[in-house]
């Protein structure tokens, strides 16, 4: 019982650091613009990160928790070395200032620890097809979108006056900030949510996981679960991830302004909206960092230095088989520990 609760600290811990390194997307355009100073952005992605799960649900949270791997193939020790991997890359990224996926970090560290304790066969394809196709389609639909809807702002306002438009748009943004950071409580806290139940279910302790009904509503998972791990990523949010906040807000498209911001974060919330709603975990990070590029480009090619985009998208290559590979080795520690 003692390491089930060891581990379980560990995915809470998890889920602080995936908020702490996800916090420059949640606030990046938003401080850029100064539409809102850094502590009162990160105020303010937190607390939305923390409402977000009793909108959306917890189908994503299923989805990591069954659909990925062979439950049959999850035990304590895969969970406690994917954990393991997950946080290393995460703290190396961090590190590097590079902005990367910590949705993907997680379920590439479980898929390497798994891997190891029992071959490729514990990966349940059906599941991976929806998640490497949003691998591709997140950032495009983002830039997409970004782009498109930072037309139609322009339309709309090409006879407003400079200042009333980013008057407007400075107080707009607020609004699709605040829907930026439900998209990313609502995607990435379940991820944290669906390896705690996978661990409980595979530890025999499944009654833990019970959902039911209370004043917020019915729940598919015990209320305990999704709260604590709302909170963590809430305040993990709250603390900051600094070091890739000028990556994401201004090195890849300099001198966002209020109105491309608003169009930037709307773009990117709806992209995350849609997977969330197909239950299908995503890298909230490939969809801002699409939409800050979409809007980038409206201004013409030359508008965004694609050598931090391609920075990113580096940080996405490298991702899957980096923390695969640190999620196998920590399976491997953890277990060798065991038998010691």
């Amino acid at each position: 019982m003692t390491l089930i609760i060891l581990i379980i600290v560990l995915a809470l811990a998890f889920d602080f650091l995936n908020g702490f390194h996800d916090a420059a997307n949640s606030i990046a355009t938003v401080v850029t613009t100064r539409a809102l100073t850094p502590g009162q952005a990160v105020i303010w992605a937190a607390v939305f990160n923390f409402v977000a799960v009793f909108l959306f649900g917890t189908g994503v949270a299923k989805t990591i928790s069954d659909k990925l791997i062979d439950p049959g193939a999850m035990d304590t020790w895969v969970v406690f070395g994917g954990l393991i991997g997950g946080i290393v890359w995460n703290l190396l990224t961090w590190y590097l200032a590079l902005p990367t996926s910590s949705s993907h970090a997680i379920i590439s560290a479980l898929a390497g620890s798994a891997i190891t304790k029992a071959g490729w066969h514990v990966l349940l394809l059906k599941g991976w097809e929806p998640v490497l196709l949003f691998l591709v389609l997140s950032p495009l639909l983002g830039m997409i979108l970004g782009y498109i809807f930072m037309h139609i702002v322009a339309w709309i306002t090409w006879r407003t006056p400079r200042h009333k438009v980013e008057h407007t748009f400075r107080h707009l943004q607020l609004a699709s900030a605040a829907a930026y950071s439900l998209g990313h409580g609502s995607n990435d806290a379940q991820k944290t949510m669906g390896i705690i139940v996978a661990l409980l279910v595979a530890s025999g302790h499944a009654n833990w996981t019970r959902g039911q009904t209370t004043f917020l509503g019915h729940h598919e998972i015990a209320l305990w679960i999704i709260l604590s791990c709302q909170a963590a990523m809430g305040l993990g949010t709250l603390s900051g991830g600094w070091r890739v906040v000028r990556t994401m807000g201004s090195r890849i498209t300099p001198h966002l302004h209020y109105a491309g911001g608003f169009s930037a974060e709307f773009a990117a919330a709806v992209t995350i909206g849609l997977a969330t709603v197909a239950k299908i975990p995503i890298s909230t990070t490939h969809a801002i960092g699409g939409a800050v590029s979409g809007v980038g480009a409206t201004r013409g090619v030359h508008a965004v230095r694609w050598i931090w985009a391609r920075r990113v998208v580096l940080g996405w290559i490298l991702t899957f088989p980096g923390a695969a590979l640190i999620g196998a080795a920590g399976y491997e520690i953890v277990h060798l520990l065991a038998r010691s």
